[in-house]
């Protein structure tokens, strides 16, 4: 008997056929002696609707408000599909976040797992029901209902896995398995067998939708076996695991994409000490996250700095620097929304020479202009034009030869 933990997208549940065609599967996981936890998010569209009904209302909402809004979405699923259960005759309980022991912090929208008691959940494994948890959704040290941003759905069943010491973790999607590239940008692109945790995490970091960072980080932490897969199907998917050895490592395991972008830049900073620590400490106490940093030495000892944001934290990154470019005396703050992030990941990419110039020349070619670049160890990102990214990843796909098998170093 094995410990399993599922988790279901949006996607996965959006109509009731769809909830009974996962009902289903796990009451025949069930009837082969499993103990098994159901992850749900919310039904299709669903929590997009209630944001545009609070949209509609107010456009700056109070972050707790919103909480309150969300988190209904998921507690709708698991309602339905426990009862779907029921209709099979297998015995089923519905727990939302705080019934599951899901303790966070207080960051509203986006907050953070501190731990989870799985008492409640174990206790109703052992009288032999499926648990279906309200993903995305926990409570803090006041009572209060949070959630957990993007993939929240993700890090709920990956951190359930880890705290039940599960045998296996199942993330179900709309897609097959973790792809060399979108398979929507490029017809070539090709289903991993298996992934790293570093590379996932690094594809997730980058655009990447199909896992949350989060998710992936606690998979690393507990190596915990994660397997990305289809809801609408029986194929295998993708493995996120830890390599074992370097043979086991690809060049370039694959391409990750992010239009959701704004470049932001601060012109002609004084060149002093502290000034930088004070602007990225400012934005960072904002809970906002920046990437893709370059400062330059202009002449007259002043410098300018340039970053990229995620395009929903633009209006509060602009906010910060009119105030402390008025603070220093810089010259100007400008943004530009028409930019992208190509990013190349593999976790073979230290020990090859030449990987970041077989990119650089694979835009090229395709007159692609770069107007940042980033690299670590296993990734080097350009943020490209935004109306480029498709002829950019196509050609970038191409040129390590993503579509078949020779990306290895076997």
């Amino acid at each position: 008997m094995a410990l399993i933990v599922q988790k279901y997208g949006g996607t996965s549940v959006a109509d009731v056929d769809k909830i009974m065609g996962v009902a289903r599967k796990a009451a025949h996981l069930h009837g082969e002696g499993n103990q098994v936890v159901l992850v749900v998010s919310a039904m299709g569209k669903s929590t997009d609707h209630l944001l545009d009904l609070m949209y509609e209302i107010t456009n700056n909402p109070p972050e707790r408000e919103l909480d309150m809004l969300m988190s209904t979405g998921e507690q709708v699923s698991i309602s339905l599909l426990s009862t779907a259960l029921h209709t099979l005759g297998i015995e089923s309980v519905s727990l939302t976040g705080s019934l599951a022991g899901i303790k966070t912090d207080s960051n509203h929208i986006r907050a953070r797992i501190l731990e989870i008691e799985p008492g409640r959940i174990e206790e109703e494994l052992e009288k032999g029901k499926v648990v279906v948890v309200a993903g995305f959704q926990g409570i803090d040290s006041r009572g209060e209902i949070t959630t957990l941003g993007r993939g929240g759905s993700d890090t709920t069943a990956v951190a359930l896995a880890a705290a039940l010491k599960a045998d296996l973790c199942e993330i179900f999607t709309d897609v097959k398995g973790i792809y060399t590239l979108d398979p929507n940008m490029v017809s070539t692109a090709r289903k991993l067998p298996f992934i790293s945790y570093d590379e996932m995490l690094e594809m997730a970091n980058l655009g990447a939708r199909v896992m949350h960072p989060r998710a992936v980080e606690l998979g690393k932490q507990y190596k915990l076996k994660i397997h990305v897969r289809s809801s609408f199907d029986e194929e295998e998917g993708t493995i996120i695991r830890e390599v074992a050895s370097l043979e086991e490592k690809y060049i370039v395991s694959g391409i990750a994409c992010d239009v959701n972008l704004a470049k932001v830049a601060i012109v002609g900073i004084p060149d002093r000490p502290g000034i930088a620590a004070n602007i990225f400490n400012t934005i960072a106490d904002a809970g906002i996250s920046v990437d893709l940093i370059v400062q330059s030495i202009r002449k007259d000892e002043e410098n300018d700095i340039l970053f990229s944001v995620n395009k929903e934290d633009l209006n509060k990154t602009l906010a910060i620097l009119e105030k402390i470019s008025d603070e220093v005396g810089a010259k100007e703050v400008f943004y530009d929304e028409d930019v992208a992030k190509i990013s190349i990941i593999g976790a073979g990419m230290a020990n090859v020479p030449g990987v970041a110039a077989t990119m650089f020349k694979a835009l090229a070619d395709r007159d692609i202009n770069i107007e940042i670049i980033s690299t670590s160890e296993i990734k080097v990102s350009c943020l490209i034009k935004k109306d480029r990214i498709n002829d950019a990843a196509e050609g970038v796909h191409e040129a390590f030869k993503l579509g078949e098998d020779q990306a290895s170093l076997t």
